[in-house]
């Protein structure tokens, strides 16, 4: 058995410095070692899908990470790992337990998962290995990781058994409430704009230095058939990551953020709303482009318009939110955003449709990550408001 402060250590000769996830009673040492280090960073996401994306930004800002999840949440997991992390080749250390293990008492809701875990693992496409049993291993075991990761551009995993790792006390401050956020509402001034051309606004009005993510499906798209930038990340896939993407990007890096989200994609994942308002990035700025269907699949309607997303980014913490439905309306909330630093939300009621001629991204995934890793990495010189 080892401690948490073990692997911490070891983790960080490797150049772990950046933990995210969901807890486990198996995961309690770790975590609570991790929280108990002022050093390090740790991000406790709403899912652990969410946990994934976030980490996969923190990736893209230079960071080396670590997610960690019970093995009940692989299935959350699934989707980014094959259809975000695979195709961008975005890798991170992912820590999972083993409830259910055969011939261990346990929970009948983990039976299932506990006899396909290792399977799950191996058919996603991720090499994997059981956590190091003592002291002596971590150091190899991390550094086969570490390669395995270079070497293919993917997420490695450890499977993590009851009592791999030594009890450990949590020493965590609690969570001040957060002051009331400001609320702006941009009147409608005629026809909804179309999301061509609020993205050929946005583009006009977009910092240079600002790093962009684009949310999976029409958006991206459109975004790229109006202008590739360096400063551009396609969301090929993983629906609804791109929130907790941005999230990981702003928490580590001086640039502006701007994500560029959709109504069906944040309805997926609405839980990265109390992630982003409970640790508060400055430099996020959200925007929401809400034509109230789920576009690339032929226009079936979501259940966005009975949702205000200008109120529950505030109720979680987000310090300026803005609806609008004009171009204008838009600009003012953008512009607003920007010189008061965020977490800000802009929700913008768009018309359905898209472009006549839509292209595809002709970068590939891995080369967009790449490129746009490259960009975050230039020092910046005008950071948002502090």
């Amino acid at each position: 058995m080892i401690t948490a402060d073990d692997f911490i250590a070891e983790a960080g000769h490797a150049g772990f410095d950046f933990y995210t996830g969901v807890p486990c009673s198996f995961l309690t040492p770790l975590i609570n070692g991790v929280l108990s280090s002022p050093s390090l960073a740790y991000v406790g996401a709403a899912s652990e899908g969410e946990a994934v994306a976030i980490a996969s930004g923190a990736w893209l800002a230079g960071r080396r990470t670590v997610v960690m999840c019970q093995n009940s949440g692989l299935g959350n997991a699934v989707n980014p790992l094959t259809s975000l992390n695979a195709p961008f080749r975005i890798p991170t250390l992912f820590l999972t337990t083993w409830r259910g293990e055969p011939g261990i008492p346990d929970e009948p809701q983990h039976e299932v998962m506990g006899h396909i875990t290792q399977d799950l693992i191996s058919l996603i496409g991720l090499e994997q290995a059981p956590f190091p049993p003592a002291r002596q291993a971590l150091g190899p075991a991390l550094a086969h990781a570490v390669e395995r990761m270079e070497a293919t551009g993917l997420p490695y995993a450890f499977v993590v058994k009851k009592d791999d790792v030594a009890d450990r006390p949590l020493d965590q401050a609690p969570r001040a409430l957060p002051t009331p956020g400001r609320r702006a509402d941009y009147p409608d001034g005629g026809p909804r704009p179309s999301r061509a051309a609020v993205l050929e606004r946005f583009l006009a009005i977009v910092p240079e230095e600002a790093g962009v993510i684009a949310t999976t499906g029409k958006c991206g798209r459109e975004l790229f058939t109006l202008a590739d930038r360096p400063q551009h990340l396609y969301q090929v896939g993983s629906m609804g990551g791109a929130s907790g993407m941005g999230l990981g990007v702003a928490l580590n890096s001086k640039r502006p953020v701007v994500v560029l989200d959709g109504d069906g994609a944040a309805l997926m994942k609405l839980g990265t709303f109390a992630t982003i308002g409970a640790y508060a990035p400055r430099n996020l700025v959200h925007v929401l482009l809400d034509n109230g269907v789920h576009d690339s699949t032929g226009g079936q309607a979501t259940v966005s318009v009975s949702v205000d997303f200008a109120a529950i980014a505030l109720a979680c913490g987000y310090r300026y939110a803005a609806s609008c439905a004009s171009l204008e309306g838009f600009e003012q909330a953008f512009r607003a955003a920007l010189e008061q630093g965020g977490p800000a939300m802009i929700h913008l009621r768009i018309a359905p449709g898209s472009m006549a001629k839509l292209g595809r991204p002709t970068v590939k995934p891995a080369d967009v990550a790449r490129r746009f890793r490259d960009f975050l990495a230039v020092p910046v010189t005008e950071p948002m408001p502090a």
